[in-house]
């Protein structure tokens, strides 16, 4: 089906400059409880794109489909790289700006400028044995995945063969933090504790700082052992695809890929457990999900809700027309595929049933900047909900759909927590964990490598969460 956007023409642009604009917060209580009411008020005062202000500084939101993908499909007119944001360079941007840290660590998906072909190429060489599922790798990995699920279920149903139990703390989120762990080659406890860490960055939180730290301590310490000693892991895939990457330049791609995967997955993961227990609420939680079936409920979720809702900021080259304004040269302008799945231009002309969900919508992104590891996620998701409804005969909702708490933030959109009451198909799985290293000074080997990450999982079902 060819999809098009008819063009509406005509209007003149505005030339008033952004900081001219008194932008409004985007930022807001509205925002984190009905974002898409805030996109539609936006829309419906500044058309396709919008001056918004995030957390004291200005930018431009691209609300409209057609204008994400005249930006994300041209790269030498909106480039990435902080190096191309005049506020920024003239010293407009506050030192201590929330969205600073986040946006400084310069990896593949924030770089700019000549050295991001050669990088993105690395990453698509190093992901592509992960990806192709007749690799041993991705066999390898998909195995892995069933089984900390299988892991995460049995601990969960400690708890009782029924009960009440919050999927997004005890499985959506953790999942994928332990299926990044596997693709990082981590050595033992080290890597509970990294994925403690980045839970608690990803949180923001007010340990998050010293989360951090830690975190790229511990990123940067794995980076100088696999250059040291390679494996067969993401991180010696890379090396061998980029051997010019420096410990810290490494530890920074490891640190993109933890972050955006954990959390964009275990986000997925949630929403599409909630869109099949809503969707067969009548008949009951569907028992048999096949491959195909699951991922379809997937595109269907990542174009009502996907969970990345605004991409990193793209910077104009030079003074360009986008919407009804002109945006000037090193304006930020940051895209929204949330507001752009809900444009009437756009979603107007999907319908139920149309293959138009699985090949136009915006939650990897479009053109050469596509995210990398878009089939990487979508198979530890896809392996996680569907092992998740082989193990439970019985699924519901312990809330209304409409009462779910979620949280947002200025990147990401997934729920807070999950609630469901379920009940066992059978019998608890026997899970045999992978052997844990020789540490000759833990007399209980199998709690320190569960260290921190086993406790506080099991914490949840002691407390009844």
């Amino acid at each position: 089906m060819e999809f098009q956007l008819v063009d509406e023409g005509g209007a003149e642009p505005d030339g008033t400059r952004l900081e001219a604009l008194a932008p409004e917060p985007l930022l807001t209580r509205d925002y984190e409880t009905r974002p898409a009411l805030v996109y539609e008020r936006l829309r419906e005062r500044h058309g396709p794109v919008a001056p918004v202000d995030l957390l004291g500084v200005p930018a431009w939101l691209v609300l409209g489909y057609r204008e994400s993908l005249q930006v994300l499909q041209d790269d030498p007119a909106w480039p990435k790289g902080l190096e191309n944001w005049r506020a920024r360079s003239e010293g407009r941007v506050p030192a201590d700006w929330p969205l600073g840290p986040s946006l400084e660590v310069n990896h593949v998906l924030i770089q700019g400028g000549p050295g991001y072909r050669t990088l993105r190429g690395a990453w698509d060489t190093a992901l592509r044995p992960f990806q192709d599922p007749r690799n041993p790798q991705a066999k390898r990995l998909k195995t892995a995945v069933t089984g900390y699920a299988d892991e995460l279920i049995t601990l969960l149903a400690q708890g009782g063969g029924t009960g009440l139990a919050d999927l997004s703390a005890q499985f959506s989120r953790p999942l994928p933090l332990m299926a990044a762990s596997h693709l990082l080659g981590f050595p033992g406890s080290q890597g509970d504790d990294a994925l403690m860490d980045m839970w608690r960055v990803l949180d923001a939180g007010p340990d998050a700082e010293p989360a951090l730290e830690r975190l790229l301590v511990t990123l940067t310490e794995l980076a100088a052992a696999k250059i040291e000693k390679p494996g067969d892991d993401f991180p010696s895939q890379l090396l061998a695809a980029h051997p010019d990457l420096s410990v810290d330049a490494l530890a920074r791609e490891l640190f993109m890929l933890l972050g955006m995967t954990s959390d964009h997955v275990g986000i997925l993961i949630s929403n599409t457990v909630v869109e099949v227990i809503a969707g067969e609420s009548e008949g009951g939680v569907r028992t048999t999900l096949s491959a195909g079936m699951v991922r379809e409920t997937m595109n269907r979720v990542v174009m009502r809700k996907p969970p990345l809702v605004n991409f990193v900021p793209r910077f104009a080259a030079e003074d360009t027309r986008l919407g009804n304004y002109t945006i000037r040269a090193g304006d930020p302008v940051w895209v929204s595929s949330a507001a752009a799945h809900a444009d009437p231009l756009f979603a107007g002309q999907t319908a139920p049933g149309s293959s138009i969900s699985s090949r136009a919508h915006l939650s990897w992104g479009a053109g050469p900047r596509q995210c990398p590891a878009r089939e990487l996620a979508s198979t530890i998701a896809a392996a996680g909900v569907s092992r998740l409804f082989e193990r439970f005969g019985h699924l519901e909702l312990a809330l209304p759909v409409d009462q779910l708490p979620w949280r947002s933030s200025p990147f990401m959109r997934g729920l807070r927590s999950l609630p469901v009451r379920y009940e066992l198909a059978g019998p608890p799985v026997q899970v045999v964990p992978a052997p844990a290293p020789d540490l000759t000074d833990a007399p209980d080997q199998a709690a320190k490598r569960r260290s921190s990450l086993w406790r506080y999982l099991a914490g949840l079902i002691r407390s009844g969460s």
